[in-house]
């Protein structure tokens, strides 16, 4: 294995207009853990538990855009939870907070609810669909994608079947 080549996404970093009103969205309503708050409010790192941090929340400079959606760079970022009964809890959590939910699709590899964040920057929420990472490669590889609107509120679908496309072709 080629050790100069990136093996994982480590953080994610998003400016803030308000650092604390953010940390405690990502806090109690989406479940970070706080690692690390500045004392003079002008970040915070957070983490899922296991490594030293996966988000933080730095204070946006005076003056700074808000996220226009549609526009180039980052279109979300994408938090992964145990189970599908675990993101029917998550979004239950984004509901009662208030917090908008912009759409929930299964894309057959994962369940997903995007939200926006208290500065409207859309986040995932996701579930694996598939037992394995394998499976669940397998899966996006043989099909063009799909985004079909689901009940979040429902039992959990079924696994689709496998399908045997290929779609790693770039044209």
């Amino acid at each position: 294995m080629d050790m100069s080549v990136p093996r994982a996404i480590g953080h994610l970093v998003l400016n803030v207009t308000d650092v604390e009103r953010s940390t405690a969205f990502y806090r109690d309503v989406v479940g970070f853990q706080v690692a690390r708050y500045r004392p003079d409010g002008t970040g915070t790192f957070l983490t899922c538990g296991v490594v030293h941090h996966n988000l933080a929340l730095f204070k946006a400079p005076e003056g700074a855009q808000p996220v226009q959606k549609g526009q180039v760079g980052l279109n979300h970022f994408a938090f992964k939870v145990d189970s599908y009964s675990a993101l029917q809890a998550a979004h239950e959590r984004l509901v009662e907070a208030g917090a908008t939910i912009d759409h929930i699709v299964d894309h057959g590899m994962t369940r997903s609810v995007y939200f926006l964040d208290p500065d409207g920057i859309e986040m995932e929420l996701f579930c694996d669909t598939f037992g394995t990472e394998a499976e669940g490669l397998a899966f996006m590889q043989a099909t063009p994608g799909q985004a079909t609107p689901m009940d979040i509120t429902e039992p959990e679908p079924a696994r689709p079947e496998m399908p045997t496309g290929d779609y790693t072709k770039i044209r």
